[in-house]
């Protein structure tokens, strides 16, 4: 049973041998990874594990569809030998980890206690900087080990998930968050489970992109989110942008809605020596080792050369006067939400 994860990628060469050392302990069994404008040699540590058979390469530098950057990428990853040839197909970004608590922590644990499932969405749980102020070059997992609590019942976007999905024909096209182009008459025949064990209703089937609220869905998995890192990586990736939204820039708002160390979750840890067997290997190859140094180097330099310019001076003086978000009651969010509600309704 094989397992093909998709993913876009800018200046992420500084994180990258962890990330895929983590998901080849978790039991993926190939990647295929779309690079665009890199400046950090990212693109050229991609080059050189493809060569090595660990992964499939492939430069996304435009044009672009008019949805943009990843969704080009997507529409092209449908089209490939070995994403067709797969028989699971999970799409997701350089700082989300898998994290399986059942069994072994592996798909095939996974598999085995949804043994019915032809679709599992695996919930974000979103992870906060944890007070961290400097990039420091250390497993991001092990860095930030807070997180949000079981229950967040705000923002909505904290409970969206990603889904990991049999490669059946029922869904012809992989998506950001769920696979796409789907086959009506499969559709009967498909099961999506959560990541807490629960089935799920047919409204999933088609177009959910968030789990249901108001309850726990971690029980079997979940999918850790770092989506801030360190201040000082913040600002980094502020420049860079956000992948599926090129107009679209990020400022201390979108900290605010993700930086939550509410509890401690270190669960993500049982896979420190499996990983840590495998990112030994990668570091021992030469090449490898010295593109990841320079990326690091980059990161460094990238941040002193940002901080000369106001708008990211300025950024990084509020992340530090930011202190950590709050979780809202439920009944707060229930407010918000009514609001929500009644704005998809307005003719406004």
């Amino acid at each position: 049973m094989t397992h093909v994860v998709i993913t876009t990628m800018r200046n992420e060469a500084a994180f990258l041998l962890e990330w895929l050392a983590h998901h080849r302990a978790v039991g993926v069994d190939h990647f295929v990874v779309f690079s665009n404008d890199c400046d950090d040699g990212t693109d050229a540590m991609l080059d050189h594990l493809a060569a090595r058979g660990w992964l499939t390469h492939l430069r996304n530098d435009g044009p672009y569809d008019k949805a943009g950057i990843q969704f080009t990428a997507l529409k092209q990853a449908s089209k490939l030998d070995v994403v067709r040839a797969a028989d699971w197909i999970l799409t997701m970004d350089v700082d989300e980890f898998v994290n399986i608590h059942t069994g072994d922590g592996t798909f095939s644990a996974l598999h085995a206690a949804l043994p019915d499932a032809t679709a599992i969405t695996l919930t974000w749980r979103l992870f906060g900087n944890n007070g961290q102020v400097h990039y420091q070059d250390q497993p991001v997992t092990e860095i930030f080990d807070h997180a949000a609590p079981d229950i967040l019942h705000w923002p909505w976007r904290a409970s969206m998930f990603k889904t990991l999905y049999a490669n059946d024909g029922t869904y012809a096209k992989p998506g950001v968050h769920r696979p796409r182009s789907l086959d009506a008459a499969r559709l009967d025949k498909a099961v999506w489970f959560d990541g807490h064990g629960r089935r799920l209703d047919d409204r999933f089937k088609t177009k959910r992109v968030f789990s249901n609220f108001g309850q726990p869905n971690y029980g079997l998995a979940q999918l850790n989110h770092y989506p801030l890192g360190a201040m000082e990586s913040y600002v980094v990736k502020a420049d860079r942008g956000r992948v599926n939204r090129t107009d679209t820039t990020l400022g201390a708002d979108y900290w605010v809605e993700r930086n939550f160390n509410t509890v401690e979750d270190t669960s993500i840890r049982r896979y420190d020596a499996a990983r840590d067997a495998i990112l030994n290997d990668l570091r021992a190859d030469a090449t490898l080792s010295n593109l990841h140094d320079r990326a690091v180097a980059w990161r460094r330099a990238r941040f002193e050369t940002l901080m000369l310019q106001e708008p990211f001076r300025a950024l990084f003086g509020r992340l530090l006067m930011t202190p950590p978000a709050q979780p809202v009651s439920p009944q707060a969010a229930q407010f918000l939400m009514g609001f929500a509600q009644k704005a998809q309704h307005s003719p406004m």
